[in-house]
């Protein structure tokens, strides 16, 4: 939930001028489906099951309105209900939303050949990444017989100010949109190699922007070193990020830093569209 929370500031504080009033306030806003929302973002991992009254508990609603929600989203399929336990869980029907996503996406469908490729070429986890408030999310990962972390799958959330993905990203927008995602952004030491400092942040964008890759090093996951590039629209702007993730066991800097540098922007390169110039 607070993951969600961070997302939905973000959101507010970098959709421009119309952002000084919440969008909650408008005449346009429907109550009723943020309170459905609520109840199927209460299923956030930690349990799978939940009774009435933890979603309730969870989502603040009164106990008629979380009966009224559950069976109607139960009705519709995308809650299923134990009959003995009487707890709710997700349905497999909420997929339908991942599978949409993923299959209209432009830039997933661009860059997958792509990512198989560079799989093929490293033999090291592949992912593509997009940025959602001050998030990144996985919308693709190709995994090898080397993969890490295998509990990270398409729809994982990790923050962007200590990803390498996150910071490719980053260093593809305006000043005020890094702070404002900054803004939103808990800095928390994740690892004693995170970097919190907000100066030092911005300062790995900045080089980032110039060198057109980031590099991390231990600081989400331990012993994982990520090289990551952005793919951008032809404004220059970042709508994604490929990047590779290779084991320090692995690793050997003098064979693979500038080779995976060059890997993943020449990728990215690639998904890119072609830049369009302002005379």
């Amino acid at each position: 939930m607070a993951t969600q929370d961070r997302t939905q500031a973000a959101r507010k504080k970098t959709s421009g001028p119309a952002a000084a009033k919440p969008a909650s306030e408008s005449t346009l806003y429907v109550q009723s489906v943020e309170k459905a929302m609520k109840v199927l973002m209460a299923f956030d991992g930690s349990k799978r099951q939940l009774s009435l009254s933890e979603i309730c508990t969870l989502t603040q609603l009164d106990l008629s309105a979380g009966q009224r929600f559950t069976f109607t989203l139960t009705a519709l399929g995308y809650l299923n209900k134990e009959s003995e336990s009487r707890k709710y869980e997700l349905s497999p029907r909420l997929l339908d939303f991942t599978y949409h996503y993923l299959a209209s996406s432009d830039v997933v469908n661009r860059a997958t050949p792509f990512l198989q490729q560079l799989s093929q070429m490293t033999e090291e986890v592949c992912n593509l990444t997009v940025l959602d408030g001050p998030d990144i999310v996985f919308v693709q990962r190709i995994v090898s017989r080397n993969v890490l972390h295998p509990n990270v799958i398409v729809g994982t959330r990790l923050p962007a100010y200590c990803t390498a993905p996150g910071l490719a990203l980053l260093s593809t927008l305006p000043e005020a949109e890094v702070d404002a995602l900054l803004d939103a952004s808990t800095l928390v030491r994740h690892t004693p190699r995170t970097i919190v400092d907000r100066r030092k942040i911005k300062e790995r964008v900045a080089v980032a922007h110039a060198r057109g890759f980031v590099r991390t090093e231990d600081e989400y996951f331990l012993s994982d070193i990520s090289t990551a590039a952005p793919i951008t629209d032809a404004r220059g702007r970042g709508i994604g990020a490929i990047n590779v993730a290779v084991s320090r066991a692995r690793w050997e800097p003098a064979r693979d830093e500038q080779r995976f540098a060059d890997l993943v922007r020449s990728t990215a390169f690639a998904v890119s569209a072609p830049r369009r110039h302002v005379a």
